[in-house]
């Protein structure tokens, strides 16, 4: 059974892609944007990442997101009802969390099926 790492440095891969399975975090590459920004940022990112694999959106099986502020969460959920494809969501929990960056707002933390060929 094969692991790819895409990507890797000592601390982190990108992704790392295993038995039919993407998993891979998300952060905004542009840190300075607000909320709303880092967000949309985020999901354009997952969707590259996700379409690098052989996956999409609607093959998401679970996502963790660490939101710096929990008053921020409605942006969030707007967001990402607009984003997400009905009858597709996946489990999902969202918590409150210090980020190792003061600039970060959000981070996502992502499970995806890869797209049976």
């Amino acid at each position: 059974m094969s692991i790819t790492r895409v990507n890797p440095t000592k601390r982190f891969s990108d992704a790392v892609i295993h038995n039919g399975t993407i998993h891979f975090v998300e952060v905004a590459n542009d840190e300075t944007q607000s909320f709303r920004g880092q967000v949309s940022q985020c999901l354009a990112q997952m969707d590259l990442t996700l379409a690098f694999a052989g996956s999409d959106k609607d093959h998401l099986l679970q996502v963790l997101i660490y939101v710096k502020n929990l008053s921020d969460v409605p942006i969030l959920n707007e967001l990402w009802e607009v984003w997400l494809n009905e009858g597709h969501a996946p489990s999902r929990a969202c918590v409150q969390a210090n980020m190792v960056l003061d600039s970060y707002l959000i981070e996502f933390v992502v499970t995806a099926a890869v797209k049976e060929h």
